[in-house]
């Protein structure tokens, strides 16, 4: 196995540098995706014979957490494209949280790639998109050029700290907590005050405002919380060939160092750990520019 030593970044680094300011110009397509489990609303940005980078969002955002990666990806010559998942479009909603199982997500990952014509794609996740990246390169690693996860550890990673490390227990008590009946009323209330928390003042409060304008529309935020109310993952984690970039930031609130340094004995082709210093669990959007340009090396 090829591993890179972890090196951190951080705001104003040569990487970081290394995409301009001007891409935010670029525009950004919006598109529907047509599976047999309902349409996927997504945006997108680049040539459509460009090759495919498909990039899933986490918890309580949607597609335009990758608004910037996508715009710089398609100025590269990609086919970037960034759905809202599961529960997030509208279009595919169920209200069962037996419908939002790991094998539902990832079946949504394959189903969008074949509606495109993608045999093989470059998969990017982060939080809750990084859970269904990593699962998608165990279930189906023919299916993938490359792995780019931020912030969420390998499955069997977490798992393990989870049995030795205390304080990764605490910090993931909110995956339990959040299963309650009343997290909905309490998330919203007093203009979603616990949401706009949760992202520590860290991104664009337009941004913010969105996801909570999202998640406010009848059922949606339910729908985002069934992902947690799903339960575990019938199937045990097993190690990831494709050439995987694990990127985890020093600040981040739910996943800890355990878990970090333990993913890449979970990784048995090449491999690239980033550690980003004095960052939060928001990478894609607080330091965007940094996380497109990791984004663009490890797939060039």
């Amino acid at each position: 196995m090829e591993t890179r030593a972890p090196r951190p970044v951080q705001r104003g680094s040569p990487v970081e540098r290394q995409v301009t300011p001007v891409l935010f110009e670029l525009v950004i397509d919006h598109l529907s995706i047509e599976t047999e489990a309902g349409t996927f609303d997504a945006i997108a940005s680049g040539p459509e014979d460009g090759r495919p980078v498909l990039l899933l969002h986490g918890f309580p955002e949607a597609a335009i957490e990758w608004e910037h990666q996508v715009a710089v990806l398609g100025a590269n010559g990609f086919r970037a494209v960034a759905p809202d998942q599961r529960g997030y479009s509208p279009g595919v909603r169920p209200e069962q949280s037996s419908e939002y199982t790991v094998t539902h997500l990832v079946g949504d990952v394959i189903a969008m790639a074949d509606a495109q014509g993608w045999s093989t794609f470059d998969l990017v996740g982060h939080d809750w998109g990084g859970a269904v990246a990593w699962w998608t390169a165990i279930d189906h690693p023919d299916r993938l050029r490359t792995l780019s996860v931020f912030s969420t550890p390998h499955p069997g990673a977490l798992k393990t700290a989870l049995r030795t490390d205390e304080e990764q227990r605490m910090r993931s008590q909110y995956m339990l907590d959040w299963r309650e009946r009343s997290t909905e009323r309490r998330m919203l209330e007093n203009n979603a005050h616990a949401l706009r928390q949760m992202f520590e003042y860290r991104i664009r409060p337009s941004h913010v405002d969105e996801y909570i304008q999202r998640l406010s529309e009848p059922g949606a935020l339910s729908a985002a919380l069934n992902w947690y109310r799903a339960g575990k993952p019938s199937g045990a984690a097993d190690k990831v060939a494709v050439k995987t970039m694990y990127v985890w930031s020093t600040e981040d609130v739910a996943f800890g160092s355990v878990a970090a340094f333990e993913t890449e004995k979970w990784c048995t082709g090449p491999y690239r750990f980033e550690m980003v210093e004095d960052v939060s669990h928001w990478i894609p959007e607080e330091i965007p520019e940094a996380a497109s340009s990791l984004l663009l090396e490890h797939l060039s």
